[in-house]
Parts: C-alpha cells; sequence; structure tokens
C-alpha cells in the first residue's frame, strides 16, 4: 500500500483533519493529480484556515490544474495568513508565486 492509498483508507475509517488533508492532497500533488490535490487542500484550509503551507501548495495546484485565478485567490489568502502568523518564508514563496501568475495572465 502506498502513502497515498494510506491516507485515503485513513480518511475512509473516520479520521479528518488537516493534516491528513493535507497529506493526502500533497501525495495527490506528488501523482500530477491536481484537481484531487486542490480538493483535498481546500478541506485542509477549511478545518484550518491558519495552515499556511496548505495555502501555499493549493495554490501550487490550482495552478498546475489550469485554475490561474483560483491560484490566485489561495496565493493572496496563504500570505494574508502567513503574514498574520509571522511565516515570512511561506509568504515570500507565495508571492514568487503570485507575482508569476499574474504577469502570465
Amino acid at each position: 500500500m502506498n502513502m497515498t492509498e494510506r491516507f485515503e483508507q485513513m480518511l475512509a475509517t473516520g479520521q479528518d483533519n488537516a493534516l491528513l488533508r493535507f497529506s493526502l492532497g500533497n501525495a495527490y500533488y506528488k501523482e500530477q493529480r491536481f484537481a484531487d490535490a486542490a480538493e483535498q487542500l481546500r478541506a485542509a484550509v477549511a478545518h484550518d484556515p491558519q495552515y499556511s503551507a496548505a495555502w501555499k501548495l493549493l495554490g501550487r495546484a490550482l495552478a498546475e490544474a489550469g485554475d490561474a485565478a483560483g491560484a490566485i485567490q489561495a496565493y493572496r489568502e496563504g500570505i494574508a495568513v502567513a503574514e498574520a502568523r509571522g511565516d515570512k518564508q511561506a509568504s515570500k514563496e507565495m508571492q514568487v508565486f503570485l507575482r508569476r501568475l499574474e504577469r502570465a495572465g
């Protein structure tokens, strides 16, 4: 059983929290299942709106899935969260990704 299957099984047994959803989203992202990743990452930030790493990966997954507008929104929300938490590195990274998308648009 691979990691994706393990995370899916944990979710199926009723476990549901931000870390599990982030982990499953990350596993889907690595498998290039970007729409599935975005779905799980949206659930992660619904569980914990202050989870800046989930916002960052959500933006990346949406961008890879072709949803530039959604990615821009996720990055903007993620930057606000990261700055409020003092997570400077995550904020800087999301700002770079955001600028790239805005320039490409």
